[in-house]
């Protein structure tokens, strides 16, 4: 097949994953029929696609299996609908979506549209510099810990050093956790494109549980911060510039971890979330921009209001962004303005 025919096999592929991804976004219990129905044609094309692919002599096994996975996780929304299952279904097309952005990651010098999801649009100019071909052994890209034996271990936790990282000075951190039976390893992905981008290391660690222990706190916290020591020992960080985020049950970990004495974290995104039961005398002065959809069917934008307001009410530094459209879903698009607000420094220019 000609290299024409290749090129349109791999636009086919990226625009599968941006339109993954935007699944994922504005999934809404409600609205799930009207999503489906904008997502079937896609899914055709997506299957004709793949069809061509797998009589493509020449295609790496990653091409073929990330194309799989892509098509998988698509058909998995495509059969969610009101029964017990769709909750079941939900979490296992974020773990195949997941799946392929790692399986795919490796060719993204090989195949310059792929490489191009994994940078943010005004950063492709800078592609050379911000995703450089480093040598074997280098101390950068996906680093997974505590999964020898099971890529999706509980406790461990998953990093990412930005390929252009050279030790020279010390950097940013983002620490991001995940929502209820979620995984470090997959949301992973929600952040890896604006830390290639912007420049900063990111962490993403596991429960030990299915979920975070919001009732018992130091059961995840301590080894979260045996975590972050052993970052800082290896890697250079910039102790004054540490951001703390997650989503829903994530997100209220993170306040837990964020608002306790001597927490290490400069900054707090908590995301789809609520205040824990826990004592505010230490939230004072803390930097908190709290992100919540006017249609979060779990946690009330109301309850987010009044939580905001009795943060405030201990002198607590906080911004409120409401977002219209979103439901208990993940708002990539407002990673930009976490990061802008987090560290002004971390803006990212065009061109």
């Amino acid at each position: 097949m000609s290299d024409m025919a290749v090129r349109t096999l791999e636009s086919s592929l990226a625009q599968a994953l941006g339109i993954y991804e935007r699944a994922v976004r504005y999934l809404h219990p409600p609205r799930i029929t009207d999503l489906q129905a904008r997502l079937k044609a896609h899914v055709v094309a997506l299957e004709h696609a793949l069809e061509q692919a797998e009589n493509t002599p020449g295609l790496p096994d990653e091409f073929l299996k990330g194309m799989h996975l892509v098509f998988e996780a698509l058909c998995l929304f495509m059969d969610i609908d009101q029964r017990v299952q769709a909750f079941s279904n939900v979490l296992k097309s974020l773990r195949k979506g997941s799946q392929a952005l790692e399986t795919l990651y490796p060719l993204r010098h090989a195949y310059p549209l792929l490489g191009e999801v994994f940078l943010e649009k005004a950063a492709t100019p800078r592609r050379t510099f911000l995703d450089p071909v480093v040598p074997p052994g280098a101390k950068v890209g996906l680093i997974h810990v505590g999964t020898e034996e099971d890529p999706y271990a509980r406790g461990s936790h998953s990093l990412y050093v930005p390929e252009s990282y050279d030790g020279s000075r010390p950097w940013p951190l983002v620490v991001a956790l995940h929502g209820g039976y979620g995984h470090g390893r997959d949301f992973l992905w929600m952040w890896l494109r604006e830390a290639k981008s912007r420049r900063f290391l990111l962490l993403a660690p596991s429960s030990r549980l299915q979920t975070w222990n919001i009732l018992k706190p130091r059961y995840d916290y301590d080894p979260l911060i045996a975590a972050l020591e052993t970052l800082q020992s290896q890697w250079k960080i910039d102790r004054g510039r540490m951001l703390l985020t997650g989503l829903s049950d994530g997100a209220t970990y993170a306040l837990a971890c964020g608002l306790a004495a001597h927490s290490p974290f400069t900054a707090l995104a908590p995301i789809a979330g609520v205040l824990p039961p826990m004592e505010l005398d230490k939230a004072g002065g803390k930097r908190i921009f709290w992100v919540h959809g006017r249609h979060d069917w779990m946690f009330p934008v109301s309850q987010a209001r009044r939580d905001c307001e009795c943060l405030q009410g201990v002198g607590a530094d906080v911004r409120l962004c409401v977002i219209e459209d979103l439901s208990h879903t993940y708002p990539r698009e407002q990673n930009a303005a976490i990061l802008e607000w987090f560290d002004p420094a971390l803006a990212l220019k065009e061109g």
